[in-house]
Formats: C-alpha cells, sequence, structure tokens
C-alpha cells in the first residue's frame, strides 16, 4: 500500500500549520504533504503588514517565520509558492494547479485535502477600483507593494476606505510615514465591532494623531488622471489621493469550496465540524475562509484572525495524522491601536447582544493603566456587556493608553469560561503601581456592572437564564 497523498491549498497561518501537525504524527514514507500557495511567501505574519508599511518593521524578512525550503528540508513537505489552484475536482481527487511563474496548468492527485485559502477583501465594482496607485493588504506581496510605492513615487495624500481593523493600522502606517491621511467609512464611526460610545474615542484618537475622519458617506468611485488614482469620490465630495488603500471587512476566500460541492454557510465560510472536517470525505478547511462557532451568541460566525487560522490550523493537522483534537469555538477577541490609543474587544457588544436576543445591562467606568500618582499612567475606559439576571458576562471593550487594551485577556477568559461580573469581582489580579491601580480597571467595571444589574431592569429579549454545557465549547450537534 503506498504513502497517502495531502495536498494543502493555502500556504499562510492555517495551512502550514496543517501540514507541519500532520507531519510530526505521520513521516514521509506515509504521507507524502504538498502544499499550494498563490503567492511568493509562506508561513508569514501577515497582521505585522501594516507594520511593515509603516516602517516598524524593517524588512518584508523579519515576517516570514519559515521559508519554503525549510519546510523542504526539514519537514519534508512540498512546498510551491506561486501555484494558483484553480479547480477542485473531489470525485476524482484532483486539483487543478496554474504555475503563475512557468503559466502552465496541472492535474494534482490527493487523497486528503485542507483547504486554506484565507479571505478575499471586499472591493465594491466601482469606476476606478482597479486603478494604478491602489492598494489592498492582504497578503505579504501587497504590503511589500506599498511600502515600495511610499518610498519611490513620493505621495503627499493618501486615502483609507474602511474603518475596521486593517483601515486603521493602515491609516496609522501611513500617518507614521508623513502623509495626509483621509480614513472613509461608510457607517456613522470606525471600528463597527464597538460600540457607538467606544468607537467614538477611537475617532477621537484617529483625528488626535491627524487622520481627517469622512463618516457616513459611502465610497462611489476613483477619478483617474493618465492611468492613475488621483481623487476618491464619495457621495458628498471629491478627496484628492496620491495613493488608495482599502481596509475594507473581508470575506471568507470560499468559493473554490463551494464548486467543488463542500458546503458552505450563512456567513459564506466553509462549514466544518468541530475537528475541522467539511463532512465531505477527505476534505478538510481552516483558517479565514471557514465558518466557526461563537460561544457566547451560539450562532456561526466568520472571524478573520491569525490566532484562529493556527489554532484550526493545528486541530486539521493532528485529526489528518491520525490524532484527536478539536476547534471549541471563538468569541471574537480582537487588539489593535492608533498611534498612542490601545482599542480591544471581546464577546458580545450591546448590538450583538441584542441581536442575540439577550437581556443586557452595560456599564462603564473611566481609570488609568497605573496608580493614578504613578508617572505616565494613561486613562482608560472599560465598558462591560453583562446579561440580565445570570449576571453572565457577555462582552468587554477597552480603549485607552498604553498598557489598557491587553486587559482584554481577562475579560476573554471570563467570558470562556461562563463567569458572572458578581464573581470577577473577586478575582485576584496583580497589583503594584506601575502596572494598575489598586483596583484594576476590569474590576471596577465588574463592580458597576454588578451595581447595574441589582438595580436594573431588562432592556431587551428574553430572560432566560444562560444555558450550560459543562465541558465543551462546542454548538450541541458537535459536543
Amino acid at each position: 500500500m503506498g504513502s497517502t497523498r495531502l495536498v494543502v491549498i493555502g500556504g499562510d497561518a492555517a495551512g502550514m500549520s496543517a501540514a507541519s501537525q500532520a507531519r510530526r504524527r505521520r513521516d514521509a514514507s506515509d504521507l507524502t504533504i504538498v502544499a499550494l500557495e498563490r503567492g511568493r511567501h509562506v508561513s508569514y505574519a501577515a497582521c505585522g503588514i501594516p507594520y511593515l508599511v509603516g516602517g516598524v518593521v524593517a524588512s518584508p524578512d523579519e515576517l516570514i517565520a519559515r521559508r519554503a525550503e525549510t519546510f523542504r528540508a526539514d519537514l519534508d513537505i512540498d512546498v510551491r509558492s506561486r501555484h494558483d489552484v484553480v479547480d477542485v475536482d473531489v470525485d476524482a481527487g484532483v486539483v487543478l494547479v496554474r504555475d503563475l511563474e512557468a503559466e502552465v496548468e496541472y492535474r494534482e492527485h490527493f487523497d486528503e485535502l485542507v483547504i486554506a485559502t484565507g479571505a478575499v477583501p471586499v472591493r465594491p465594482k466601482l469606476p476606478g477600483f482597479d486603478a494604478t496607485g491602489t492598494f489592498g493588504l492582504q497578503i505579504l506581496d501587497d504590503g511589500i507593494a506599498l511600502r515600495h510605492a511610499i518610498e519611490t513615487t513620493d505621495p503627499r495624500k493618501a486615502v483609507v476606505i474602511g474603518g475596521g481593523y486593517i483601515g486603521l493600522e493602515v491609516a496609522e502606517a501611513l500617518v507614521m510615514r508623513g502623509l495626509s491621511v483621509t480614513l472613509v467609512e461608510a457607517a456613522a464611526q470606525p471600528m463597527r465591532t464597538l460600540d457607538v460610545d467606544m468607537g467614538a474615542l477611537v475617532a477621537d484618537a484617529l483625528r488626535n494623531v491627524g487622520v481627517t475622519l469622512v463618516l457616513g458617506e459611502p465610497v462611489t468611485g476613483i477619478e483617474e488622471r493618465d492611468g492613475r488614482v488621483a481623487a476618491v469620490m464619495t457621495s458628498e465630495r471629491t478627496l484628492p489621493a496620491d495613493l488608495v488603500v482599502f481596509g475594507l471587512d473581508n470575506r471568507p476566500n470560499s468559493d473554490l469550496a463551494a464548486r467543488a460541492g463542500v458546503p458552505v454557510g450563512v456567513t459564506t465560510g466553509i462549514v466544518t465540524d468541530s475537528r475541522m472536517h467539511t463532512g465531505v470525505d477527505g476534505i478538510w478547511a481552516a483558517g479565514d475562509c471557514v465558518e466557526t462557532y461563537h460561544r457566547v451568541s451560539e450562532r456561526p460566525v466568520a472571524i478573520a484572525l491569525g490566532t484562529h487560522a493556527n489554532k484550526q490550523g493545528r486541530v486539521a493537522g493532528i485529526n489528518i495524522g491520525g490524532g484527536q483534537a478539536a476547534f471549541p469555538g471563538v468569541i471574537g477577541t480582537a487588539i489593535s491601536k492608533i498611534c498612542d490609543v490601545e482599542v480591544a474587544r471581546t464577546g458580545l457588544n450591546e448590538t450583538e447582544a441584542t441581536e442575540a436576543g439577550f437581556d443586557h445591562v452595560a456599564a462603564s467606568i473611566t481609570s488609568t493603566t497605573r496608580a493614578g500618582y504613578f508617572p505616565e499612567a494613561q486613562p482608560v475606559q472599560v465598558k462591560l456587556v453583562a446579561q440580565q439576571r445570570s449576571g453572565r458576562l457577555l462582552g468587554g471593550q477597552i480603549v485607552g493608553g498604553e498598557g489598557a487594551a491587553k486587559r482584554i485577556d481577562v475579560l476573554a477568559v471570563a467570558i470562556w469560561n461562563s463567569m458572572t461580573v458578581e464573581e470577577m469581582t473577586g478575582l485576584d489580579l496583580a497589583y503594584a503601581p506601575p502596572f494598575a491601580p489598586v483596583w484594576d480597571p476590569v474590576l471596577v467595571a465588574a463592580r458597576k456592572a454588578q451595581e447595574r444589574l441589582e438595580s436594573s431592569t431588562p432592556s431587551t429579549g428574553m430572560t432566560e437564564e444562560w444555558p450550560t454545557r459543562p465541558g465543551t465549547g462546542c454548538p450541541p450537534a458537535l459536543a
């Protein structure tokens, strides 16, 4: 009996984690592994791309965790960069591959297939959106191209379209590069994953570092001059631009899977079980292309984050290698910064809690990152959302100075473990004046939320106690 053949589509976090974990459990005589990557680079830190653009990271090489040659030499994984998979025939067990350098196509057989195609940025089909001088930031090649343009074309004015994490981070990068930056967001505030009151703090932070905000105005097109971008047009105005960066939302890159008959869910992400298996024999999926389970809302979500991608790829690889592993779901924890202002969130915001049917209360507090008397203590605002009656923590948001945002991890652990805000008030958190006030802002916020629970009436939706499923974070069908 010959070696099993594993083909991995996608050579970054999820794909290479899956390949590496499978190899650790099955040697090359038992499992042949081929990894196909459309871009020039594999296994790199995509979250570092805005910092490469901004010059914080000196070279693209610093973002590359492991090169293709290393995978070949150390793990016997056949990594092929600039190889784009254009079709999957599940019944025949074959992928159609286009070698982008040689400009030829060939067929690659598989017994097991991991789809790790990532996410693709939303780019509206409007006039001028493919003009020279427009950039996305999906892969490392995009970051290299944008940085090269900044260093060689001497741009003065930049427009960033989209106010999510990528939009904010690239706006910061461009400010650091000395450009005049305008950020356009169709919604009334940046960072729509935050509540309006917390998003307003982010808007203030952007303005304070010199970013001009154009909010509540959808982009209608890009004006070109001699084939290059000249301006961005919104529903209300025209904004001159030497370069344009798209920081819009991403969507799961699931088209290839869908054409092959692999199930795709309501989020357009590939549907898998907790083992990262798609339900189609021999087909696995992991990373930004998949739909996953939100442990608080108990609904399917598609959240593009490298943390999830690495974990999901690891789970898929362990199972392909003959082990047993499960991905327990997500709670939407994320963190970012705009120059000196840090932003983080986890769980559900108020809007999401309402949409999920939870009666809830919310409480916000303002404190400092260190003891108030200690030098360089920075302001921090913490907002908690708790379920009415049960007191279960549903979500948290933090905006503040240096040292503020990583406190979100305390809230994430509390949500993950179904803690109430009353239980949180007794948490034994570390204290010393250089690191926190004697009452950490997280504890103050929990105490404030508990007071709100004691004095408030239900605000929205259902009033049932929080359902518990001890020992699992999986949907009931997968538990």
